[in-house]
């Protein structure tokens, strides 16, 4: 009878134990789902040990560094992940784990230990990272279409591309989304790479320099890190307003531009917006930024957006009549994903259909693609409206200043945005000075209710201080961006 109840509590550990586990698992899947599976490798999979009991989620963490970064950047997700499998509020408490020390460190040395590896086994990624040139990116300086809007960016390109010593640093090429900006800083390192073969350049996005710098500072590898990144002839940094809000990776891109800089090498960035509309970017990164070429790719004028239009059809081997081409080039107007978004829908349809590409068919296929794109109103002509009626600058909007005027402008900017353009909430945040979208959501609510009340605001303008009404403003601003 004994041995029968003992067999039952085994049993009955087992089973607990294994729903444990079960627990465990689900809730790992789940944090990778609220944090992304490249944060969660990163921070994670093999540096953190999860434990649930007595209302708590004890993480066991390798080193304090680890425990800080989760605790602060992780925190309101570990929460959410734990309330949806365990239908209940844990409390976090991290604690130092010898046994995931101790393997990271036998992971290191490993590592460490192992030889070098043969470049032509690398993976493009890997290859891409550290700038060997036997790679070739997608884009190219010879396909690029160049008109008007992008003459003086195309020029300053050649120029970095066909010069061995920098005719100016760094050279900051910005504007919206989809005119080209990632296409020259491509067809720069293509071209170097092709002219210059010994030259060592390096292509990434700024997100990959964070994440690399987060990485090395976790690794303890961080002087590999500065080399590589240092070391560069040419360095060429895609999406660098990623880097608004991080200060410390500012200071490291900064002495990182810095040593390129006094070497005589070539630094390359490609932007949004205007290294002074940056919101929360160091004014010595700004500094550093303006002292070389600032130059802006506008939307592609008619005669470019043709041009894009027969290059992209060539390209496909499709045959598409003029017609169609000024047909699509009058109604899509702002950047060139657009364009070829629709000339490849038109394509592709007639294709299927086995049938010619025909104005009539075009109109056709494209009148619910057209009636979703290319607003009449752009956040450019909000931004200015707005900047010019509050009398502050564009700047002063992606800016993180926060006093009364700023804020009712920012607030007003970004409803504006939601109501009048089709882009998302992230979208608008990310114009207007790297914001999260949760801040563009609580300013459009907060107008709504101020427009809903009427409310009198009050802000200091250039000539002293105002009251308005909610509404009065409303009505005065979309009246001028109408205008």
């Amino acid at each position: 009878m004994q041995g029968v109840v003992r067999d039952d509590v085994r049993a009955a550990a087992g089973a607990a134990q294994t729903e444990i586990v079960s627990k465990t698992d689900a809730l790992n899947q789940a944090i990778a789902e609220k944090v992304g599976q490249q944060k969660y490798k990163v921070w994670f999979e093999n540096s953190t040990k999860l434990n649930i009991a007595d209302g708590y989620l004890r993480i066991g963490v390798p080193n304090l560094f680890i425990a800080n970064w989760i605790e602060k950047h992780f925190s309101s997700q570990i929460k959410q992940a734990v309330k949806e499998v365990t239908g209940e509020d844990k409390k976090l408490s991290f604690s130092l784990d010898a046994a995931i020390a101790e393997q990271q460190r036998r992971t290191n040395m490993s590592i460490q230990s192992q030889p070098a590896q043969n470049p032509v086994s690398r993976s493009a990624t890997a290859e891409k990272m550290v700038g060997l040139s036997t790679v070739k990116l997608k884009m190219s300086l010879d396909d690029f279409v160049v008109g008007q809007s992008n003459q003086l960016a195309f020029s300053a390109a050649m120029a970095v591309a066909s010069e061995e010593k920098s005719p100016f640093n760094p050279l900051f090429v910005h504007g919206g989304y989809g005119v080209g900006k990632t296409h020259l800083l491509q067809g720069i390192c293509n071209a170097v790479r092709k002219k210059r073969p010994g030259t060592n350049w390096l292509y990434l996005s700024a997100e990959d320099f964070v994440n690399q710098f987060v990485l090395a500072l976790k690794t303890k590898k961080l002087e590999a890190f500065r080399r590589r990144m240092r070391q560069s002839d040419l360095l060429a940094i895609d999406d660098i307003h990623f880097l608004a809000s991080k200060p410390s990776t500012q200071e490291e891109f900064l002495h990182t531009f810095n040593t390129i800089d006094l070497a005589g090498k070539q630094v390359v960035l490609a932007s949004d917006a205007h290294p002074k509309l940056i919101g929360q970017l160091s004014d010595k990164l700004v500094n550093r930024f303006i002292c070389g070429m600032v130059v802006k790719i506008e939307n592609p004028d008619f005669q470019t957006r043709c041009q894009i239009c027969r290059q992209f059809a060539s390209a496909k081997g499709a045959s598409v009549p003029e017609s169609v081409i000024r047909y699509i080039s009058e109604n899509l107007r702002t950047n060139v994903r657009e364009l070829e978004g629709a000339l490849l829908k038109v394509i592709a349809y007639s294709g299927l259909q086995n049938q010619k590409i025909t104005l009539e068919s075009a109109r056709e296929i494209l009148a619910e693609h057209l009636s979703r794109t290319d607003p009449i109103v752009h956040i450019s002509d909000i931004e200015s409206a707005v900047a010019a009626y509050f009398g502050i600058s564009a700047a002063d909007l992606h800016s993180a200043k926060k006093d009364r005027t700023i804020s009712i402008a920012r607030h007003f900017s970004m409803y504006l945005a939601r109501k009048h353009t089709k882009m998302s909430s992230p979208e608008i945040g990310r114009c207007m000075g790297n914001k999260n979208h949760a801040t563009v959501l609580l300013a459009c609510r907060k107008v709504e209710e101020q427009i809903q009340q009427n409310s009198d605001l009050q802000w200091h303008g250039p000539s002293g201080n105002r009251v308005v009404k909610a509404k009065t403003i409303l009505s005065n601003l979309e009246t001028e961006i109408a205008g």
